[in-house]
């Protein structure tokens, strides 16, 4: 067996592990927020809502590394929309 065969099968071996492992963290699901809920965010990777026209409460979700863990987390929480930032 060439060693440059071997060098490139343990390189894509390596990358496949790699992509299961983070595949298994980023498909958690998303917590609920409560009031008090200890938030330990190192980093919010996304934000997101449903678009709406109308002035009303939805369900947004925050995805965001742990600072206690480092692993990515997620969670949903209850907001205005956006909308009713530009109606009076």
């Amino acid at each position: 067996m060439n060693m440059r065969t071997l060098l490139i099968t343990t390189t894509l071996a390596c990358t496949a592990f790699a992509g299961f492992a983070q595949a298994n963290e980023t498909s958690s699901q998303a917590v609920p927020y409560h009031y008090g809920m200890p938030l330990h965010v190192g980093k919010v990777i996304s934000m997101t809502e449903p678009s709406t026209l109308d002035c009303k409460v939805v369900t947004a979700n925050m995805k965001y590394v742990d600072s206690v863990s480092g692993k990515p987390a997620e969670i949903t929480y209850l907001k205005f929309s956006d909308a009713c930032s530009y109606q009076n």
